[in-house]
């Protein structure tokens, strides 16, 4: 999420220079040479002490960098927080140029301290990159400056890292990344935009994001100051949109780099329902969401409300949590549980106070995708799906609505015209009863994507197993009336709405 805090706290230190992509050219190369890299951090910690800092628990990693080798002495200034001898870092750094241009720092005595965490992150295709942030504040970060303080600009969570792998990955012209916080986003859409544009309401988030680029050895972005679509300059448009924005739902904007600062949800949907304006037709703008659970409303209608004109739609709702679950997480979060009793009780009441005042029984959190199309008649799909996926997502997303422009051209004849595949790794469940001559129903199970889940007759599993792209679809249903003794003509009459239900979950895919 990008952002400032509104919180009064001494100010942060200073960044290291962004126009030194010298000195950060030089800084990547002595951290690879020293394998400073996601997978040598693994190979250094192991998997729990690698796992602990996810959990911002330093103590194992501590203890497995206690000798004396050049990755462990970078884990240790970087990503711990630790001073480190100046003649122990001048050993395998670049040492002068990082204290002229701000990576370090002297201490009161003969050593040496980082000024950025930072973390090594592996990309899609195996790139090593480098993502910034401040002090403590980087997943696997020691305590630090602490989440509070003005302008702190965060590292990489697991919000970005869904956001990243649910973006479709083609290659295009342009992309936006609003929020762009410590970068991230950026750095992915950089690897198949030609241009990128990132924006953040916070100036310090486009200083180390273009640290991030800079160390991750990727080509600079536009960087623009400004509020959601505010820096987007005239006719501007694009082909991807992307945003982690500060979505949490609060009273008032006391950490912005999270918290909305408007009423309710009213910041996502301004963000989602201005996004149409600014995409290129076939475009894509991706978000993750927080939403209200009002009393008396469909959450599913209110979501439906936001979609922009001339866009198609697919939102997921992750997860729901109560106001009271809600409220504790995010006080939690900015460590108000840790401080004073009544402090946080008031806090608490002013979130409850909040939700009672808009009627808001529950928060909704999830992933939302726009793409433009134009159509006359736009597929509006809103669901509820907890359960487990196989992340990245991009693809399956992105065959998603190829899918619908395949429906959405066909009426139920020109459907059972054509011709479908089963999708791969799908498998065939049959419930009922020990012993039972036919089972009380059968399941349809995907073991990739999005991993769903359906329930389909005896027909509907015969068609999705025969379906291997040589028959037409109405051939398969003839053969089956044949099969079961069924008029074939009210087979294919009843059976299409059936299919397209396949077809729009990925369970069956059209073969041209």
């Amino acid at each position: 999420m990008g952002g400032v805090s509104n919180a009064s706290q001494s100010p942060l230190p200073p960044l290291p220079a962004s126009d030194r992509p010298d000195v950060a050219a030089r800084l990547r190369d002595a951290l690879l040479a020293a394998s400073f890299t996601a997978d040598g951090l693994l190979e250094l910690l192991g998997a729990p002490a690698y796992a602990a800092l996810a959990r911002s628990e330093t103590v194992p990693a501590l203890r497995a960098t206690r000798g004396d080798t050049p990755l462990e002495m970078l884990v240790r200034l970087f990503l711990l927080q630790q001073p480190v001898p100046h003649a122990r870092v001048a050993e395998v750094l670049p040492v002068d140029a990082c204290l002229d241009s701000g990576w370090l720092a002297r201490t009161g005595g003969q050593e040496l301290t980082a000024t950025v965490d930072v973390r090594p992150y592996g990309g899609p295709g195996g790139e090593d990159w480098f993502i910034v942030s401040d002090l403590g504040c980087a997943v696997g970060g020691a305590g630090g400056i602490g989440r509070n303080e003005e302008g702190v600009v965060l590292g990489v969570g697991g919000a970005s890292t869904t956001l990243a792998g649910i973006t479709v990955r083609t290659p295009v012209a342009a992309a936006l990344d609003l929020g762009t916080g410590s970068g991230i986003q950026a750095l992915h859409a950089a690897q198949h935009a030609t241009r990128v544009v990132a924006t953040d309401l916070n100036p310090r988030a486009l200083h180390i994001t273009a640290l991030t680029l800079a160390l991750s050895g990727t080509a600079a972005a536009e960087l623009r100051e400004g509020s959601l679509f505010a820096p987007v300059r005239g006719d501007e448009t694009y082909d991807l949109i992307v945003s982690n924005p500060p979505f949490v739902i609060s009273p008032g904007a006391r950490l912005t780099y999270r918290d909305g600062g408007m009423g309710g949800d009213d910041l996502c949907r301004t963000l989602v329902q201005e996004a149409g304006e600014r995409l290129n037709k076939g475009g894509f703008a991706q978000f993750l969401a927080n939403w209200q659970h009002v009393e008396g409303e469909d959450w599913q209608d209110r979501l439906r409300s936001w979609v922009p004109r001339g866009c198609d739609a697919w939102i997921v709702q992750r997860e729901v949590q109560d106001v009271h679950q809600y409220a504790e997480l995010w006080l939690r979060d900015a460590g108000d549980h840790q401080g004073d009793p009544a402090e946080y009780q008031a806090r608490y009441d002013a979130w409850l106070d909040e939700f009672e005042a808009r009627k808001v029984k529950a928060v909704g959190f999830g992933w939302i995708t726009l793409r433009k199309t134009g159509a006359a008649v736009p597929s509006l799909t809103v669901e509820e799906w907890p359960h487990p996926v196989e992340q990245p997502l991009g693809d399956t997303i992105r065959a998603h609505f190829d899918r619908l422009d395949h429906l959405r051209d066909r009426d139920d004849a020109a459907l059972l015209e054509g011709h479908f595949r089963l999708a791969a790794e799908i498998v065939q469940e049959q419930v009922g009863l020990p012993g039972a001559e036919d089972p009380e129903h059968v399941v349809l199970r995907q073991n990739r994507g999005m991993r769903r889940a359906t329930r389909v007759d005896t027909v509907g599993a015969g068609f999705a197993g025969v379906c291997d792209g040589t028959m037409s679809a109405g051939r398969i249903l003839d053969a089956i009336a044949q099969l079961i003794g069924e008029d074939p003509v009210l087979l294919r009459d009843r059976t299409p709405a059936q299919i397209r239900l396949l077809v729009e979950q990925g369970f069956l895919e059209p073969v041209s």
